[in-house]
């Protein structure tokens, strides 16, 4: 065990070139965005190795920058890759007009149909207080339950 470490010590910029591959290997095989930081930080380490810093300080830098990075900069890397988030027809519903082609009751589902053409199952808003929409008229999509349109009168 001592051989090792004497070995890791004296090859410190290749050790932290070695926590950069995997690293990058683990964000790879993840795509979670969070070891792609300590792969960054390990990238940093394998220059910082080189001014002969005591190890212990340059695995405590090493934490620091990664907890850094991370904290500054991963949701704005998350905001920008659109990580998470899959959309599909139904996520651009939600404040969409659609126009009523079955009248809908409180009680009967009718029908509406989207601006791109596709027929949907629609529901009265609760929060709206409509009895009855009758066909013919424009609404708003105030929001999805399974594969049904909740929507209310446009004003």
């Amino acid at each position: 065990m001592l051989e090792i470490l004497n070995f890791i010590f004296s090859h410190l910029p290749w050790f932290w070139l070695f926590v950069m591959i995997l690293a990058i290997v683990f964000e790879a095989i993840t795509f979670s965005l969070t070891t792609v930081w300590a792969a960054i930080s390990a990238l940093l380490m394998v220059f910082l190795c080189r001014t002969g810093l005591p190890f212990r300080w340059q695995l405590l830098i090493f934490f620091i920058i990664t907890i850094l990075l991370m904290i500054f900069t991963r949701p704005f890397a998350v905001k920008k890759l659109k990580l998470g988030r899959v959309t599909t027809n139904v996520n651009s519903m939600d404040g969409q007009e659609v126009l009523v082609v079955k009248k809908i009751t409180r009680f009967e589902k009718g029908e509406v149909r989207a601006s791109n053409g596709v027929t949907w199952m629609a529901a009265c808003s609760e929060s709206a207080g409509e009895g009855e929409i009758p066909k013919g008229s424009v609404c708003l999509v105030e929001r999805v339950e399974g594969n049904t349109l909740v929507v209310k009168l446009k004003n």
